[in-house]
This record gives C-alpha cells, sequence and structure tokens, in this order.
C-alpha cells in the first residue's frame, strides 16, 4: 500500500483507477484500508477541484413538491395564497424568511438551501 496526497489530475486519475481495482475488497484487510483512505483522499481532492454549487432554491421546492406529491394548491399553507404560490415557483417574487421557516418545518428543505 502507496498511499500519497492527490495533488494532481494524473494522481486523480490513478486514485480512481486504483479504487476501481480495489472494489468489491473485504473490510479490515489491507486492500480494504487503501480503498477506504483512497476514497476519503479522492473525496477530499473532487470537493477542492469539483465542488457543487448547492440547488436553486425554487428548483429545490420544485423536486420535492414532486417528491411528496404536493401540488400547487398545497403549497399556499406554506406561502400564503395561490397567487403567492404562482408568483413564487415563477419567480416572480423572492422567498419571506416566513415562508422559508414555513416551507423549511413543512418540506423539510435546508434552510441554507432556501436561504440561497
Amino acid at each position: 500500500m502507496n498511499i500519497k496526497p492527490i495533488k494532481t489530475e494524473r494522481d486523480y486519475s490513478e486514485s480512481i483507477k486504483r479504487i476501481e481495482e480495489l472494489w468489491g475488497s473485504k473490510k479490515d484487510t489491507i486492500e480494504g484500508d487503501e480503498f477506504e483512505l483512497l476514497i476519503i483522499l479522492v473525496e477530499a481532492y473532487e470537493m477542492k477541484h469539483y465542488p457543487i454549487a448547492p440547488p436553486d432554491p425554487i428548483d429545490a421546492i420544485k423536486f420535492r413538491m414532486e417528491q411528496m406529491g404536493i401540488t400547487k394548491t398545497d403549497m399556499a399553507k406554506y406561502l400564503g395564497s395561490q397567487s403567492r404560490v404562482s408568483e413564487v415557483l415563477n419567480r416572480k417574487r423572492k422567498l419571506t424568511l416566513k415562508m422559508v421557516k414555513s416551507i423549511h418545518k413543512g418540506l423539510k428543505i435546508s434552510a441554507d438551501i432556501l436561504l440561497a
């Protein structure tokens, strides 16, 4: 096991290739330990070089509505009225703090996402 920090794209590619070779290794073996360490290093490299932006608040709401089978009519209890639901979902009105709190509580969407 020769593990080193991932500093370049070449190091990254080699680490990915090695992870693929080690895929399915048993836990608490030399190969299993190497696999776990490489995963940690690759994740750290990816977070630094390929960050994923948080989702758009309105897209997150629409996605959660779809997941939960919630209609625009149902959303009125979180946003105040049918017209306000349309305005918010069509990006004509911004979310207020009161709306964010209500959506966070009712739909379990992170407030960080809603406030972005």
